[in-house]
């Protein structure tokens, strides 16, 4: 990590790959640079850069990371940092990947991780920014990976969106079910989202229907929080509309939906919070209460409220 005064972080990431016993071994190859809390003209920025962070390239497991300590600070312009890269690596004296370890063969991209509709620290103090950056560019992007390489390993899949996957998830692999689902309520999820000045309330009409199905607003809310904390082990918690009209709230194991067709409890998602430990650990740790309590903070009411108006005009 190096820093300009207390306004900038930078951290330089490194590929890695697996030897085959578990470990993860760092290998010559570009870095990806990561800037945060950058102040607003960091062009003429020297920084100096003491350590470097190896993460591996999906699946992101805080638990994994490698951290490698320079023999001596390097002094970096970012003017020409682009084109020292390599050479940081280079400096590490680390090995190149074996041979047993070819790269994987490209994949057709038939889905593509979008950015974030804010920026990562829109969301505090309720999420960090660090969580939102791994949990977006590091988890998410690695479902869309995996989703892109297990649709393309069946011709009968390409071409299909990902509701018309989730309508027959129970004939597909896991690969499909976990990295399909995982994608889907991963969008979902940031779409649910605002800056919490920017939260609002629900409807008039949602409201309402909250009333009519759980007796308040904040019965609903014991409800959701009760789901979501009774979810053993890792999923997500859900508030849905059912094929009669009512709102019911649900969870689901691991990055199963509420659209699946193996779903136990069917209905159309209006609201859906991610209670794996990636979402929350680096702030709330092992109070999975306190993050769902939080939340709400972050919830974009205005669209929660749209999606229920779209659901009930279908009925």
């Amino acid at each position: 990590t190096a820093a300009l005064g207390a306004a900038l972080s930078l951290v330089l990431v490194a590929s890695c790959y697996d030897d085959g016993g578990g470990s993860l071994v760092p290998q010559r190859g570009p870095i990806t640079l990561l800037l945060t809390d950058a102040p607003g003209d960091i062009r003429q920025a020297v920084v100096t850069i003491d350590k470097i962070y190896l993460q591996p390239d999906s699946n992101y497991d805080a638990t994994a990371e490698r951290v490698v300590l320079l023999d001596a600070p390097m002094t970096v312009d970012l003017l020409t940092l682009a084109d020292t890269t390599q050479a940081i690596v280079d400096s590490l004296a680390i090995p190149a990947a074996p041979a047993s370890a070819p790269a994987s063969p490209a994949a057709p991209q038939a889905f593509t991780l979008a950015p974030l509709p804010y920026p990562y620290d829109a969301l505090e103090p309720v999420i960090d920014a660090r969580t939102m950056q791994i949990h977006h560019g590091k988890h998410h992007q690695a479902y869309v990976d995996n989703l892109n390489r297990a649709v393309a390993a069946d011709a009968s899949l390409q071409g299909l969106s990902l509701e018309a996957l989730m309508a027959r998830m129970s004939t597909l692999p896991d690969a499909v079910r976990n990295n399909g689902g995982g994608h889907w309520n991963h969008t979902f999820f940031w779409q649910t989202m605002t800056r919490p000045a920017q939260s609002g309330a629900p409807s008039p009409a949602l409201a309402a229907a909250l009333d009519r199905d759980f007796g308040s607003f904040d019965k609903f809310k014991a409800a959701f929080k009760a789901a979501g904390t009774g979810r053993f082990g890792s999923g997500w918690v859900w508030l849905i509309v059912d094929g009669d009209g009512k709102l019911k709230v649900t969870s689901t194991p691991n990055q199963d939906n509420p659209l699946m067709d193996l779903a136990p409890v069917r209905g159309t998602p209006l609201l859906g919070n991610d209670v794996w430990e990636h979402a929350y650990y680096l702030q709330y740790q092992n109070r999975r209460g306190d993050y769902l309590d939080a939340w709400w903070q972050v919830v974009d009411w205005a669209a929660v409220s749209q999606r229920y108006a779209a659901a009930t005009a279908r009925r």
